[in-house]
């Protein structure tokens, strides 16, 4: 596993969606490194990260961020998570509550509360991206042109993830095995909805914070959350879409060192 980490201080570690890596964290980590030891890894098969042929499901990305934690010489660290992140974000702090201080979930869904089926009112690109094969056959030669269609269309601010960082995403996603991996993300929804069915009893017991984005996942987030939290706190970004660290950047950095400064 390839990860960045920058500053001293109590630990965070930072996980990233699709489609991006380690890289839609760097201004963050330049906001948290004066206060805290930051630690974004490149998730299992993206960025600079081994492309496993398997193990997308967020049970074992979670067992990754689990043994990280464990490698960097930590017993226990605040975790922030976007989009798969945030979902790997959330099973990890359910299956492992020691490993995590705080928790921060930025404009993701819980595993279990998508809408996959678009003639219900769920997105599109669910399916697509579930089916085998054929979106990576579709894809191929347009890794950039679909990666930077995906982000605008997400996007409230449609300029906010610059050409600089699609560039960077792309370039990694488009390598050899890059969108197979990125696409086994989502293969493993069903599979991930069944495990946190099953962990409902289990309750967390530190501190989490919501960060929905208000033209996004807005308040269905916290609401999804609220019956597994004993200890939240939800915020909405005002102004942004999906990509709440690069659309809302001065209403994330504020909130998140708030939070995660025990505030």
């Amino acid at each position: 596993m390839h990860y960045v980490e920058a500053g001293s201080g109590p630990a965070v570690i930072l996980l990233h969606g699709w489609p991006q890596t380690w890289f839609a964290w760097r201004e963050t980590i330049a906001s948290l490194s004066s206060r805290f030891r930051v630690i974004a890894p490149d998730l299992r098969g993206t960025g600079l990260s081994e492309r496993a042929a398997s193990g997308y499901d967020k049970q074992t990305i979670a067992t990754d961020i689990r043994h990280l934690i464990t490698q960097v010489g930590l017993a226990k660290a605040h975790v922030v998570g976007h989009d798969m992140g945030g979902k790997a974000a959330f099973v990890l702090a359910k299956l492992h509550p020691e490993c995590v201080d705080r928790l921060v979930l930025v404009d993701c869904l819980i595993p279990g509360t998508e809408v996959t089926d678009a003639l219900k009112g769920g997105a599109w690109h669910y399916g697509f991206h579930m089916a085998p094969q054929i979106p990576e056959m579709l894809t191929k030669g347009r890794e950039r042109a679909y990666i930077a269609a995906q982000i605008r269309n997400w996007s409230f601010r449609k300029d906010a993830v610059g050409d600089r960082a699609i560039d960077e995403f792309a370039s990694h996603y488009a390598s050899d095995g890059g969108m197979t991996a990125g696409f086994n993300f989502y293969r493993e929804l069903r599979r991930d909805a069944e495990l946190v069915s099953g962990l409902q009893s289990r309750r967390l017991a530190m501190p989490v914070l919501t960060i929905g984005g208000e033209h996004s996942a807005g308040t269905r987030l916290a609401d999804a959350v609220r019956d597994h939290a004993d200890n939240l706190r939800e915020l909405i970004a005002p102004g942004s879409g999906h990509f709440v660290a690069e659309e809302a950047p001065d209403f994330f950095r504020v909130s998140l060192t708030q939070f995660l400064s025990g505030g």
